[in-house]
């Protein structure tokens, strides 16, 4: 049977892989828990001890995937790695799924797992691609402290803690600024032209998920102070005609995606869900049929991370590209 470790494996996106694994209840042999040291029940990370394995997790720092991904890959293992890492290097795919499963070739040992944001957003974009095409897609985000890791959590907490409780406000170190009770209009740098690190990384890979190199995707990404689930509002202009109805129907047949045709959704109703809830479909103009607004969710851990890792998984097993 197929062994599999996590590299990371005490971080809030490495227990995130632990826990789904045990929920999709796959046919798995032994499955190692690694993580910088050891501690209980916890081995520490090294190129000796991953050797066992035939598929390693990586749910930690990029400086881990470089490390200990590259001489994995050499022996034959499958690297499936959250990092920003190995995203866009030619000839590696980057698979979602639900969105571009035909991506994966039996010749693949390397899958990173896309940026968080571009995960929920490509799920919810692939009906439309499919039924109507896309020429060009505005989003801004919502998105979850959990995005930073164990770190940004414990960050917010602390700080609402202190709002409830009247006492000074700890110092950001997680975020540009408070979250607490605030919005931050940034995710990660922000370089000469203007945009953050986040804005970047959701045109790229976007892109390249979509199989739409030339796609025109404008990003505004900003932090809220919710726990795990990323929000998104959409304004994207289609290559067809298409209509409210037509786009409806495509989302409710969609794979990994739950469509509401009536009110709203929040992040607090899909936190701990698998699946993209998408909600809010409208045309932008009443007199356009290429120009529509829509509003979507998604479990910034889980989707946007560890679920969408363990499917990476389940579709190599099925294919058969894995030892048995």
């Amino acid at each position: 049977m197929v062994s599999v470790a996590v590299v990371g494996a005490t971080g809030v996106v490495g227990e995130t892989i632990l826990r789904v694994l045990e929920e999709r209840q796959l046919p798995l042999g032994r499955v190692g828990r690694f993580a910088s040291r050891e501690r209980n029940g916890v081995k520490a990370t090294s190129d000796e001890a991953l050797r066992e394995y035939d598929v390693v997790f990586f749910a930690s720092t990029e400086d881990a995937s470089e490390r200990y991904a590259p001489p994995l890959l050499e022996r034959g293992a499958f690297v499936i790695d959250n990092s920003s890492t190995f995203r866009m290097r030619e000839g590696v795919p980057l698979v979602v799924p639900e969105v571009n499963a035909a991506a994966v070739r039996a010749e693949h040992r390397l899958f990173p797992v896309a940026n968080c944001t571009a995960i929920i957003l490509c799920t919810a974009l692939a009906p439309v691609r499919d039924v109507a095409g896309l020429r060009a897609v505005r989003v801004a985000t919502y998105q979850a402290a959990s995005g930073a890791g164990r770190a940004g959590l414990d960050e917010l907490l602390a700080q609402e803690r202190a709002c409830v409780e009247g006492t000074p406000l700890p110092q950001p170190s997680a975020f540009p600024a408070t979250l607490a009770g605030n919005v931050i209009p940034q995710v990660g740098r922000i370089d000469a032209s203007g945009s953050c690190g986040e804005e970047e990384k959701v045109r790229d890979e976007t892109r390249k998920m979509l199989d739409l190199p030339r796609l025109m995707v404008s990003a505004t990404t900003v932090r809220v102070p919710v726990r795990t689930a990323h929000s998104e509002a959409v304004w994207f202009e289609t290559e067809r005609d298409t209509s409210v109805e037509a786009l409806a129907a495509a989302f409710e047949r969609a794979p990994g995606v739950v469509f509401h045709r009536d009110g709203i959704v929040t992040p607090r109703d899909v936190e701990g869900r698998d699946e993209v809830h998408v909600a809010r479909v409208r045309r932008e103009d009443d007199a356009s049929n290429r120009h529509f607004v829509l509003w979507f969710v998604g479990d910034q851990l889980r989707k946007g991370a560890a679920t969408n890792g363990v499917q990476i998984l389940e579709l190599l097993l099925s294919r058969g590209f894995l030892p048995q």
